[in-house]
């Protein structure tokens, strides 16, 4: 089943019938908004536009398809294959993943048990993200993260704004890792996979490629995972997406001690940037990282600013 059709048929009978008559390279869709008396709204190119009832994509505001309350309530029906009560752990979680990798996020009125998310009811906001896998795209950054007799790899942050391809980045340079070239041997990988991001599983199985020698653990709090993969798991590398709590931090900690490595990523636009965060910028002054690869999306998403050493040295740069 390809992109396009996975998506479709979990949409209500009406907006599947307009997206389906859209003119766009589901390549290049990322994401779809649905609010509840709320206009459609798609973030394709890097570009948000409204979806008409003509079916066209348009940056008017009045020509868009409006969403009803009961569009939201059929599209969930579909998402959740009529049992929304089999989805219950992953609605506390505010998203559910579905085939192809994709994440559908979700917002309504929380129902609190102390001052734990028990449950979500009044669903009127649903976020689809779509899951894209571009493989090769760390081509660049893998001579840079691998030890000179490519035996090890350097502990390695990657620095990132929103929707800069920082998981999509990370998620090849652990395939690529975990295979291992023709002369070269891959390494064990162990990655937490907390909000389903990086390996997308569906079911269990990972929809995305993370290579043959790497383990995850699926809606796992980083911390408490991290831990866990360095008990059981016995990974050479552990990675890890967005990190910033002071629990990730000792986490963090407890790796490197541990003889692991350690690739994670954190949003942020400059070393200087993170090294002024409160928690985080200790690691920074620390050395602890030794490879730091910046992104942005000034030529397209995903691209490589610049990667420094541990002493802030510039080892590659784009040129303007």
């Amino acid at each position: 089943m390809n992109k396009k059709d996975e998506l479709l048929k979990i949409f209500s009978l009406g907006l599947r019938n307009i997206l389906t008559k859209t003119n766009m390279d589901y390549e290049k869709l990322q994401e779809i908004r649905l609010r509840a008396n709320g206009p459609l709204i798609v973030i394709y190119d890097n570009k948000e536009f409204f979806v008409t009832n003509h079916s066209k994509l348009s940056k008017n505001y009045i020509d868009a398809v409006m969403i009803t309350r009961n569009e939201i309530k059929e599209t969930m029906e579909y998402i959740s294959n009529f049992s929304l009560y089999a989805f219950e752990e992953e609605i506390k979680q505010g998203f559910i993943t579905i085939q192809g990798g994709h994440r559908v996020g979700i917002a309504g009125k929380t129902i609190l048990d102390e001052e734990k998310v028990k449950s979500m009811k009044h669903i009127s906001f649903i976020n689809i993200r779509l899951s894209h896998q571009i493989k090769g795209c760390a081509d660049k950054v893998i001579p840079y993260i691998q030890s000179s007799d490519m035996n090890d790899i350097y502990h390695t942050l990657i620095i990132s704004p929103p929707r800069c391809g920082k998981t999509t980045l990370l998620r090849d340079i652990i395939r690529q890792l975990s295979n291992g070239e023709s002369d070269i041997d891959g390494f064990t990988v162990g990655v937490v996979d907390e909000r389903s991001e990086i390996g997308a599983c569906y079911m269990g199985i990972p929809q995305n490629d993370l290579g043959i020698r790497t383990d995850i653990l699926d809606c796992c709090p980083k911390a408490k995972g991290m831990m866990m993969l360095i008990r059981s798991m016995s990974p050479r590398i552990i990675a890890v997406d967005e990190v910033g709590l002071g629990e990730d931090i000792e986490a963090i900690e407890y790796v490197i001690n541990c003889g692991c490595k350690i690739i994670a990523t954190v949003h942020g636009s400059s070393i200087e940037d993170i090294r002024n965060k409160p928690i985080l910028g200790r690691l920074v002054k620390e050395k602890v990282f030794e490879r730091y690869i910046v992104l942005n999306n000034r030529k397209s998403v995903g691209n490589i600013e610049q990667i420094f050493d541990e002493r802030g040295s510039i080892l590659y740069q784009t040129v303007s």
